[in-house]
C-alpha cells in the first residue's frame, strides 16, 4: 500500500526532530525539522531521510511527490506497512 504523507520541512533548525502538526495547502501535515540549509535541495533530502526513520521504513521507500521548491511538501511512501497511518497521525498529533 503506497501512503502521501504531507510535511511542512523546517530548515536550518538547531536539532532535526520528527513531530507536530502544521494546517498547510496539503491538509494537516507533519511537521519535519532539519539541520540542513533550504538550497540545493538538501533540506528536501535531510527530510526526506528524516521521515523515513521516524516512520521506520527505508529511506529509499520514501521519494517526493510535491513541493520540490516549497516548504509545504508531500512525500510517498511506497509499499507502506499498514501501521503507517497510524504512525503518522500519532507523530502530528500526539500520542
Amino acid at each position: 500500500m503506497d501512503v502521501s504523507v504531507p510535511v511542512r520541512v523546517k530548515p536550518g533548525a538547531s536539532r532535526a526532530q520528527v513531530g507536530g502538526r502544521h494546517d498547510g495547502p496539503h491538509g494537516p501535515a507533519l511537521v519535519v525539522a532539519v539541520n540542513a540549509p533550504p538550497l540545493d535541495g538538501r533540506a528536501t533530502e535531510a527530510a526526506r531521510k528524516a521521515l523515513a526513520g521516524a516512520l521506520g521504513v527505508r529511506p529509499g521507500s520514501v521519494t517526493l511527490k510535491l513541493g520540490a521548491a516549497s516548504r509545504d511538501k508531500v512525500f510517498l511512501v511506497e509499499d507502506a506497512p499498514e501501521a503507517l497511518t497510524a504512525t503518522v497521525t500519532e507523530l502530528r498529533d500526539g500520542g
